[in-house]
């Protein structure tokens, strides 16, 4: 485990990681634009810093990990993504980048997001797609690619999650362009999150903005039985 997440720091320093990583930035700061509130949570660290959170409105921002290196770092919290010690309801936003595809039970780690979200709450989730040039190249490497990579979860896969647990689709982002190959400098970074006429591959990962929602406990009676309940109030009322 330690091996697998030095390996993965490594190749987040490396030039196609930070090119990745600030693609990723750049995608989130305008997919946090209107995200508002007092508490966001991003479950899981990508990147050696705060570079996902930089766009963000919303007052506290709260970086969740399970690894212990990182606690003089910066993380705020040491805690493993499917048992955070965080109340019920009590974030606004919560941002999984690539959590889903490190974490053993991917579908509860997404419980556990959907438990501190509050209601109306955005959850925004980073995944590579599992068919895609990266995907390829993931499924042939021994050590997963990027390094430590457990799974991909497919966008769609995602999706149905999500419906099942009362969540509306707000927009979904495809982005990484090119091929898994570093790069020789570091001018390609603003290119990896747009297709264009030298990036003509399809998107190997994506940006999915989801809503929680929140549903009326109130009963809804039948048509039929309003108009009854109309009609019969009606007799009962005195006349002058």
């Amino acid at each position: 485990m330690r091996d697998s997440a030095a390996a993965l720091t490594a190749w987040q320093g490396g030039p196609l990681g930070r090119g990745l990583i600030a693609a990723e930035a750049q995608l989130l700061g305008e997919a946090l634009d209107d995200v508002f509130g007092f508490e966001l949570l991003q479950v899981g660290r990508w990147g050696p810093g705060r570079e996902l959170l930089a766009g963000s409105r919303i007052r506290r921002q709260t970086l969740v990990t399970s690894d212990p290196e990182a606690a003089t770092g910066q993380a705020d919290l040491i805690a493993a993504a499917a048992h955070l010690p965080v109340a019920s309801g009590a974030v606004d936003a919560v941002l999984l980048p690539h959590s889903l595809e490190f974490e053993p039970d991917p579908y509860a780690v997404l419980r556990e997001a959907d438990r501190v979200l509050a209601g109306e709450g955005q959850l925004l989730v980073l995944g590579f797609r599992p068919v895609s040039p990266w995907g390829l190249r993931a499924a042939a490497a021994p050590a997963g690619f990027p390094p430590g990579l457990r799974r991909m979860l497919s966008e769609w896969r995602l999706r149905d999650w999500l419906v099942l647990l009362g969540y509306e689709i707000v927009s979904a982002r495809r982005y990484l362009y090119r091929l898994p190959t570093e790069p020789r400098d570091g001018a390609e970074a603003p290119q990896l999150a747009r297709r264009s006429l030298f990036n003509p591959l399809p998107a190997s990962a994506y940006l999915l903005k989801a809503r929680k929602r929140l549903y009326s406990a109130t009963p809804v009676r039948p048509r039929a039985l309003r108009e009854r309940l109309r009609v019969i109030g009606g007799l009962a009322e005195p006349t002058t």
